[in-house]
């Protein structure tokens, strides 16, 4: 069994009521966002919970992790896929910060044409 974590507390229906209570209007547009941006199109709903869990892993958000490997495995995805997909974030976030590498490189190449850094 998976254990608990005190950084985070458990997602309730009693906060999920709350929530709801404190702005119905956009509790209720958000949730027919969200249904439409997971009904089957172009993409089935399996492909759709694959994204959204490795965009997960990248916004590090916890609910949503365990939200989406909920909803990918109940469209089908096998835990390689989902294994598969947490790679994919893992590229994407390490490739992220060496393409970024180009802005301490260019800082760099400024400052040593500013004469602030040496040869």
């Amino acid at each position: 069994m998976p254990q608990e974590h005190a950084v985070y507390p458990k997602a309730t229906p009693e906060l999920s009521h709350q929530r709801k209570a404190l702005a119905p209007k956009q509790a209720e547009a958000f949730k027919a966002f969200s249904q439409s941006v997971f009904a089957a199109g172009a993409l089935p709903p399996k492909v759709k919970q694959l994204i959204a869990l490795a965009v997960a892993h990248v916004t590090q958000c916890p609910y949503c992790i365990h939200a989406h490997t909920r909803g990918a495995t109940e469209h089908g995805a096998t835990p390689e896929e989902i294994m598969e997909a947490v790679w994919v974030a893992a590229e994407m976030r390490a490739g992220a910060a060496i393409s970024h590498s180009t802005l301490a490189l260019d800082t760099l190449a400024q400052m040593k044409e500013e004469k602030q850094l040496s040869p």
